[in-house]
């Protein structure tokens, strides 16, 4: 059989792999979008709080501040347009002691310096009103942040690309890529196609899948997270997300509590980096342990209040301890046929429509 020619391939189906097809579609291009799993979004996309972020917590001027901001309204926007469960019900960032008062003026600063101007300080009162049951002494409150159904999202990104002729293939591993001057031949476990140009946005296996085409050596550390939540007579005591103040040491945002679009409460992620990219449950955090940290923050709850929730994995460049790598949205240096769209974890669910205007951009530049 002669061999069949996309003008760009997508390996992963992820939101961020999905919503790049969509806007190379867009654009009058014909997208091949490989998916190894049955159908998208199985992994990172639909494992998570679900939270729509604000931009709070990056660097100023960083890729990563840029893309939540703009990735949150356009979030917004499609989710409304395309009847997405999703809430703009605003965050609390709370401090437990007066001590603490100033981590969340300075992290009022940097929200605003990131263009997130709604932020507001507040005390006590505020908190009861909003939060009864939380013990704290002062909070950041954050309008702009909100949660979405994550594997909503996903089925709405997955009907925009059919709709636009995507050809999407899952259950469809890229094996190897053969790259040329002109394109890559791109190999996968049931065919074999040519391509002008191959966009990395396989999460967990973005590594794996640059080395396969000959790209530039990346490391992909994977962070899996684990969650609890509230046993169902305990959700009142929730309203919204609410979070300790980050842990400048690990990154994390800190275990904190998610209200879903179905009106679960979600506790958590932990996180720890693991050796495996798919071990959900080896080891699993003791419920013991989510309880102390949840005491800090809501000291009604016991330990039979408790059940052990879902894990998920973040695809992150840089080990827990190590300074935070930005996202990798790029050409490869070694394989210019390649584009990276790699390295998305957290604000992942909230940026992936602000992405792929950076990735389409890329593409546009070659073709």
């Amino acid at each position: 059989m002669a061999m069949e020619h996309v003008d760009v391939a997508v390996v992963g189906a992820g939101v961020t792999g999905l919503a790049v097809a969509i806007a190379v579609a867009e654009r009058g291009r014909s997208v091949c979008l490989l998916e190894r799993h049955p159908r998208p979004g199985l992994e990172s996309s639909t494992h998570n709080s679900g939270v729509i972020h604000a931009g709070i917590y990056y660097e100023k001027g960083s890729l990563r501040a840029r893309l939540c901001v703009e990735g949150r309204d356009r979030l917004y926007a499609f989710c409304q347009a395309h009847d997405v469960p999703h809430e703009r019900c605003g965050k609390l960032i709370v401090a437990l002691a007066s001590d603490e008062t100033t981590e969340l003026d300075a992290l009022a600063q940097r929200a605003r310096g990131n263009g997130v101007d709604d932020v507001e300080l507040v005390g006590r009162d505020f908190i009861r009103r909003r939060e009864p049951h939380i013990e704290a002494v002062a909070a950041l409150w954050s309008p702009s942040t909100g949660i979405v159904e994550a594997e909503a999202f996903v089925r709405a990104l997955a009907r925009k690309a059919l709709e636009l002729d995507v050809m999407l293939l899952p259950g469809t591993s890229m094996t190897h890529g053969i790259p040329s001057e002109s394109g890559i031949e791109v190999v996968t476990s049931r065919e074999t196609f040519s391509t002008h140009l191959l966009v990395n946005a396989a999460g967990l296996y973005a590594d794996d899948v640059s080395a396969a085409v000959g790209g530039e050596q990346l490391t992909i550390y994977p962070v899996r997270g684990e969650y609890a939540e509230l046993v169902p007579a305990k959700r009142h005591l929730v309203n919204m997300p609410v979070y300790p103040l980050p842990d400048p040491a690990s990154h994390s945002l800190g275990v904190h509590f998610t209200r879903t679009t179905w009106g679960s409460v979600i506790i958590g992620p932990t996180a720890r980096l693991m050796s495996s990219k798919d071990d959900h449950e080896t080891d699993r955090v003791p419920l013991a342990q989510f309880c102390e940290a949840v005491r800090r923050l809501l000291p009604a709850v016991e330990p039979d209040d408790l059940r052990l929730g879902g894990t998920g994995f973040q695809a992150t460049l840089s080990r827990p301890e190590e300074p935070v790598v930005a996202f990798l949205i790029r050409h490869d240096r070694q394989c210019p046929r390649m584009i990276h769209a790699a390295g998305i974890d957290s604000p992942g669910l909230t940026s992936p429509l602000a992405i792929r205007a950076a990735v389409r951009d890329l593409v546009e530049d070659v073709l």
